[in-house]
């Protein structure tokens, strides 16, 4: 919590989202349907993809982890976003912040190891459907599930561990809606070049890392979707991609706006829009996607709903 008797902050100030008082009525209103969106779609996938027995694949399972993560991601940021609208104090303890840095940005590293690994699923079903069974065993998946997460909080870990090494002596204002480590870095009493750096870099093998692989993954993809003889095999090899490149694209979009940029100052209202999109926009627009566009999950909740009328 900072070096010696130098941290004297011991709480700080969100400024939220906006100032504008006749916001704060609208934005809770907009938000509690976006939380409640997400929570109820998140545990819907993961409820489906357990009972139905067409749902126990490979991609599937990286899909219930992935729901999962985001139904954590969502609550460890919207229920105290709705409590700043609504109130008057915006004040939110060290520790409190220290916790809020670390959890997010451990499931935003988790998240984008888990698309990569969604992204090899869908290379080896492609490309080598032949082999498909063999090389997505479950050991497998496992383990690619594992390292997703230990990936995450490691890297959380480290950021974490750095910004509260940091002294905080005052100002205690972050111009932000939650506690995250670029935005409590300019806050800190000594320079935070090299935790800006450290970011960069490890942003990288996170974020850079993983997006470069699936990106290459994809030419490996749509090459081998071309050299399919029939149309419709064409389409329906890439319909089995589609909704995982939406939710890439989102992710990745707004990810590498605010962690690919070394020695920026994050404060700005873009950043907060940034923000806002990858935290709870998009955890929320992932249940809409995989099952407005997906045909097995849209079977499998006809043949729950037919099982419970007839019961």
């Amino acid at each position: 919590m900072g070096t010696g008797n130098h941290t004297t902050v011991m709480e700080f100030i969100l400024l939220g989202l906006t100032s504008q008082q006749n916001l704060q009525v609208p934005l809770f209103a907009l938000l509690l349907t976006f939380y409640m969106t997400s929570l109820i779609g998140n545990i819907l996938i993961i409820w489906i993809s357990l009972v139905s027995t067409r749902l126990h694949t490979p991609m599937y399972f990286f899909l219930r982890n992935l729901s999962f993560l985001d139904i954590w991601y969502t609550s460890s940021i919207i229920p105290n976003m709705l409590r700043n609208l609504l109130s008057l104090d915006k004040s939110i303890s060290f520790n409190a912040c220290a916790t809020q840095m670390f959890i997010p940005l451990s499931l935003g590293g988790t998240e984008c190891y888990l698309l990569l690994s969604m992204a090899y699923d869908r290379y080896a079903a492609i490309c080598s459907p032949l082999h498909y069974t063999t090389t997505m065993h479950p050991i497998l998946c496992i383990r690619l599930a594992t390292g997703s997460w230990l990936g995450g909080i490691i890297n959380s870990a480290i950021h974490t561990c750095f910004a509260l090494w940091l002294p905080y002596c005052g100002p205690n204002v972050i111009n932000n809606f939650l506690c995250e480590v670029p935005s409590v870095l300019e806050l800190a009493c000594a320079d935070a070049s090299v935790n800006k750096i450290v970011i960069f870099v490890c942003a990288i093998f996170v974020v850079m890392g993983p997006f470069v692989l699936i990106i290459v993954t994809y030419c490996y993809i749509i090459s081998s979707i071309i050299k399919i003889s029939t149309s419709e095999g064409q389409r329906k090899a890439f319909s089995t991609c589609a909704s995982h490149i939406i939710v890439v694209s989102l992710f990745y979009g707004t990810i590498i706006f605010m962690y690919m940029r070394p020695g920026a100052i994050y404060v700005s209202n873009q950043d907060k829009i940034a923000t806002l999109f990858y935290t709870v926009v998009t955890p929320m627009l992932n249940p809409l996607i995989y099952t407005l566009r997906n045909k097995d999950v849209k079977g499998a909740m006809t043949d729950i709903i037919r099982k419970m009328s007839i019961t």
